[in-house]
């Protein structure tokens, strides 16, 4: 098996460092951890797993997920979250590629997405491909500052999963949806000239909701697919509402730190 070095970006991840970390010890004779300047053990923990930590200030989500294999010793890249697991399918499948003869520049796994201990199959939350396997020499993350992706223009999708705990529980869910999410989502919005009007939350926000429960048959998942259908209906009217209000409120928009998007 070629030679993996596994990369996670952290901030305050004490509760899943270790067990990320020794996921990708499975496939990977390298570790790293880009810390954003955690306040817990998160680098104390990683590196008594065997991780080197580099310590960089938040530059946004592409761009931090790229600061790691760029240090990497080795040309293959294999990066989570610190909230993501490796299944044993995904080692077992991982292990059994060729990457040394390979002509692909990625490979994409599956994400199982969870609410609590909860796999939620609709609403779009699975099948989840992501890249997570990639050439460093061939390929890297987006500059996107949020939600950032591989594009890689040849990814294989391998038949196999990671599992990801997105949140412990609803009211997570929630808090996320209305608090950071949201008005990170606002503040990239404005800086990219994007405009809303009194309208948009509302078509937004409603528009979220029928896609998921409904298109995306969060109604086939009970209480938990509606939830996830509201929260991504609550996420995307305060988005707008927020990029509204940035707009439109002077002391709101000077009291904000456009420099701080995390």
């Amino acid at each position: 098996m070629a030679t993996i070095t596994g990369v996670v970006i952290t901030l305050n991840e004490a509760a899943n460092i270790e067990a990320c970390l020794a996921s990708l010890a499975n496939v990977c004779d390298e570790l790293i951890v880009v810390d954003s300047g955690s306040t817990d053990a998160t680098c104390r923990l990683a590196e008594q797993a065997g991780a080197r930590v580099i310590a960089q200030p938040y530059l946004g989500d592409g761009p931090q997920k790229n600061v790691g294999p760029a240090q990497a010793s080795n040309r293959w890249v294999l990066s989570l979250d610190a909230d993501e697991r490796l299944t044993d399918e995904a080692i077992k499948a991982i292990r059994g590629l060729e990457l040394d003869n390979s002509e692909q520049e990625a490979f994409a796994l599956r994400r199982r997405n969870y609410l609590g201990s909860r796999w939620i199959k609709t609403c779009g939350w699975y099948p989840d491909y992501c890249v997570r396997l990639f050439d460093r020499e061939r390929t890297a993350f987006s500059d996107s500052r949020q939600h950032a992706s591989i594009p890689a223009s040849n990814a294989t999708r391998l038949d196999a999963d990671i599992d990801h705990y997105s949140f412990a529980n609803l009211s997570e869910l929630f808090t996320k949806a209305s608090g950071r999410f949201s008005s990170r989502a606002a503040k990239i919005m404005y800086l990219k000239g994007k405009k809303a009007n009194a309208l948009s939350p509302f078509v937004h926000g409603t528009n979220a909701f029928v896609r998921k429960y409904v298109f995306q048959r969060g109604f086939s998942s009970g209480l938990d697919g509606m939830s996830v259908a509201l929260s991504a209906a609550v996420n995307a009217y305060l988005k707008y509402a927020k990029l509204l209000e940035l707009q439109r409120d002077s002391q709101v928009r000077e009291a904000e730190d456009f420099d701080r998007i995390w």
